[in-house]
């Protein structure tokens, strides 16, 4: 078993992260429903919304702000604990709420709302697995693209696990990793640059340096200023990553030449909040509602962009903008609920569980042949 550095215990929950997540998908709910151009709305957006688009469209940075969250928070759900669990935590975690907002939202697209988005039942399946991109197949909401991304970075924390996670070797990952996915960008070596998620590993390496520094704040300056120097580093390197392509993004998407500097200092609050709720005494803060929002997060992360825009659709002729905004809220909210509840509550622990004993098994009988012939030989007592 890979051994684990000393470290100091950190609490249980970091609520405040929870926080954090939540606002993260507010700000992408409110893009996706008031700057992003939709025919839900009609031809007179802007002009109906009043141009808060303009300013709404700086939401479409929460996943930024994801990344850097599940840099932090997944390095926390990993160290010293066995890559069995790891690898079961993460899938009970991604896929039963995901699996049901795919049946959702293709069949409000399918039976109910077809002019929202050509889709099929073919893609609609498919979007199951979570790796349709791989697959030649678009998905069926837009939204789904960061859930690939994740995914990719748990397949390579998942691999931290299994040679052992210390704080030296998260700290060379986190100062070599955005460089080689740099290196394999630039080079032309598409493969391994997906693989290595080179796009967005900047923000997940600043997020695991913070969490270094959350665990090690005892271990002496020159750690610190290591560490300091990789969240700096890597943050300097998502800005300079995210803002042309976010930039030309938005303009085509919403109708708004947004600001690069406003969308810099926006990537790098992203590090900075996350540096803020765990470092300082915030990171004590003890909410049942922030948990709560917490558990929301992710349903409502998935649900929330054709269910909110069909309401938007019903609504927008009928009353004013502001309350056909309001309408949507609350059902993407109630929608949320529902999956966390009736979906992610019952599942998550009971696929977790089946995950890893099937985990625990496979390793055994992969090392079973291992293990049987010194035994055979006598070699072990």
């Amino acid at each position: 078993m890979p051994s684990v550095e000393r470290m100091t215990t950190p609490p249980a929950r970091l609520t405040a992260l929870d926080g954090l997540r939540f606002a993260a998908a507010a700000a992408v709910v409110l893009y996706h429903l008031t700057a992003r151009t939709s025919s839900a709305w009609g031809p007179g957006q802007a002009a109906e919304l009043g141009g808060v688009g303009r300013w709404t469209s700086y939401g479409s940075l929460g996943p930024e702000l994801f990344f850097v969250v599940s840099g932090f928070v997944v390095l926390m759900s990993v160290w010293g604990r066995p890559t069995a669990h790891v690898v079961a935590s993460r899938v009970a975690r991604l896929y039963p709420a995901y699996w049901v907002a795919v049946l959702m939202t293709g069949g409000l697209l399918l039976f109910v709302w077809p002019d929202g988005k050509d889709v099929t039942a073919h893609q609609v399946l498919v979007n199951l697995t979570m790796v349709q991109s791989q697959l030649g197949v678009e998905h069926v909401d837009g939204v789904y693209w960061t859930l690939w991304t994740e995914l990719r970075f748990y397949l390579l924390v998942g691999v931290l696990s299994l040679v052992g996670v210390t704080r030296r070797r998260v700290l060379a990952v986190v100062v070599a990793w955005p460089l080689a996915g740099l290196v394999a960008e630039r080079a032309g070596w598409d493969g391994l640059a997906t693989v290595l998620v080179s796009d967005y590993a900047p923000l997940f390496a600043a997020g695991m340096a913070l969490h270094i520094l959350f665990r090690t704040a005892d271990d002496g300056p020159r750690l610190a200023v290591a560490t300091w120097a990789a969240v700096v580093g890597n943050t300097v390197l998502a800005i300079w990553r995210v803002v042309p392509s976010r930039s030309e993004v938005l303009a085509r998407t919403t109708g708004y030449q947004p600001s690069v500097v406003l969308l810099g200092v926006g990537v790098g609050v992203c590090v900075a909040a996350v540096a803020v709720v765990t470092l300082t005494p915030l990171a004590r803060v003890d909410s049942r509602r922030l948990v709560a929002a917490g558990a929301l997060t992710y349903p409502l992360y998935l649900v929330h962009e054709y269910w909110g825009l069909y309401v938007v659709r019903l609504t927008s002729p009928r009353v004013p903008a502001a309350l056909s905004v309001a309408a949507a809220l609350v059902v993407v909210l109630g929608l949320a609920w529902v999956v966390h509840r009736g979906v992610e509550r019952p599942l998550g622990p009971r696929l977790r569980a089946a995950t890893e004993a099937a985990l625990v098994r496979a390793r055994a009988v992969v090392l079973e042949p291992v293990t049987r012939g010194p035994r055979l030989l006598g070699l072990h007592g």
